[in-house]
């Protein structure tokens, strides 16, 4: 059976169906998935066999799930965007509770009033942690802040080009240059030099028709970029400066506020929410004061009734179904409700003392592995750059047979770098959260030292 053939399945005439293809602007239905790569086109629906009982599909699914190992059965040395910090048993036990067991947004807020208070402390707890003025009700992941960040710059200066760093995660670079791909934006990488931006480079590339460079500190090796001389070179050139930041290395870092960036955006997963497998996860997304009204998604507010009583209500809605779509901001649809209230029961948990003390001992952790690492033939810790909790080592095989040798010893051993376009065919992105115990990290060594 053809793509082509299963169309025909769906209950609809062929007049219905023509006047949808004359709708979209397309002849055939083979045309309107022209965009998709042949490979995924090419399907067997036979091969795919008879259908399974409500059991058999129970069944079979838990079989697979069963086949998986996960962090909290293994040592996870995986970093890469998503960490495998400690969630405190209290988190669980509050996002369970019915009157908080929602990840949307209600459409009659302001009868919500404790979903509107969660995204007011969480807006004003990730305001305090990156010395930004406002914060939004959260973003689907990191990946889709950063592009509508780089949306917001290039409509606000009305410029074409944005400018990335490559040291940026390139999972979400893939993100930007996917939301850029209906819009006239050109968007140019910044080539790295030991790990960092290579700022000669990023000079030449920022000029007057910049709108807007994005970069990721700690980066996605995990070091840590000059962002001062970087946000100069933006501003140099009335660029806006937009900043990826881990939120847990906030708790020990310069804010990005205070280095001078306009918006500040990052995964938010680390707080309070487990590693999954695509998630969900938590975007975070705060701005300069200026930029309020630019801002995509919902920003809720605190006011007084007529009788003095405190309340909350969502101040700015910027999305198009709320607004003349001439002047939204954004398509976005929903805040990760359920896991910014993770974030929120994390932060609050936590408090400054707690955030700075997980990135401490993440950084120490991180620091003595990669030493006891650089001591064993054949390896090498690859940048000399200033690193917060991750690094990479060039390997005395291909790193792709360590990770797979590993997971029989219940050791999530690191991400393969070779796939990515850096030409660090055998290195090995690490990452050590404040959950790893030096007597891990010594068993890590251990198994690492029989590969050398």
């Amino acid at each position: 059976m053809t793509l082509e053939e299963s169309f025909h399945l769906i209950p609809n005439t062929e007049e219905d169906r023509k006047e949808m293809l004359n709708a979209i602007g397309v002849d055939s239905f083979e045309e309107l998935l022209s965009n998709v790569p042949p490979e995924f086109l090419d399907v067997d629906f036979e091969s795919i066999g008879k259908g399974l009982s409500e059991y058999e599909v129970l069944k079979l699914l838990g079989d697979l799930a069963n086949g998986n190992v996960h962090t909290g059965e293994a040592i996870s040395f995986l970093g890469g965007g998503a960490y495998d910090h400690f969630v405190p048993t209290v988190i669980g036990e509050i996002t369970s509770r019915s009157e908080y067991l929602t990840a949307y947004t209600p459409y009659q807020p302001e009868v919500s009033q404790g979903t509107l208070q969660a995204i007011f402390e969480y807006q004003s707890m990730i305001c305090a942690l990156t010395g930004m003025d406002v914060a939004n009700a959260s973003m689907y992941d990191g990946a889709s802040a950063l592009a509508e960040a780089g949306l917001l710059a290039v409509n606000l200066k009305k410029r074409n080009k944005l400018v990335i760093a490559s040291t940026v995660n390139p999972d979400h670079r893939a993100v930007v240059k996917t939301y850029l791909q209906g819009g006239d934006v050109e968007l140019v990488t910044v080539p790295q030099v030991d790990g960092t931006t290579d700022l000669k480079a990023l000079s030449d590339l920022v000029d007057s028709d910049t709108a807007g460079l994005l970069i990721q500190t700690p980066n996605f090796f995990g070091c840590i970029e000059a962002a001062d001389e970087m946000a100069a070179i933006a501003h140099d050139n009335d660029a806006l400066f937009i900043v990826s930041a881990d939120p847990i290395s906030l708790g020990i870092l310069k804010k990005p506020g205070e280095y001078g960036a306009d918006i500040v955006v990052g995964e938010g997963q680390s707080l309070g929410s487990p590693t999954q497998f695509g998630g969900p996860y938590l975007g975070i997304f705060a701005a300069k004061m200026e930029l309020v009204r630019r801002m995509p998604g919902r920003i809720a507010g605190q006011t007084w009734d007529v009788d003095g009583k405190r309340g909350f209500v969502l101040t700015l809605q910027t999305r198009e179904q709320h607004i003349r779509r001439e002047r939204a901001t954004s398509n976005i649809c929903t805040n990760q409700g359920l896991v910014m209230l993770s974030a929120t029961i994390y932060m609050a948990l936590m408090g400054k003392e707690g955030i700075s003390t997980v990135a401490e001992l993440s950084t120490r952790k991180s620091h003595y592995l990669a030493d006891e690492i650089n001591k064993l033939p054949g390896f090498e810790v690859m940048f000399s750059a200033p690193f917060f909790k991750e690094f990479v080592v060039n390997t005395p095989v291909a790193p792709s047979k360590i990770i797979e040798s590993f997971l029989d010893e219940k050791v999530f051993a690191g991400i393969d770098l070779s796939p990515y376009e850096y030409g660090l065919e055998n290195c090995m992105l690490i990452c050590v959260t404040e959950k790893r115990t030096k007597e891990e990290m010594d068993r890590f060594i251990g198994l690492l030292s029989e590969v050398s």
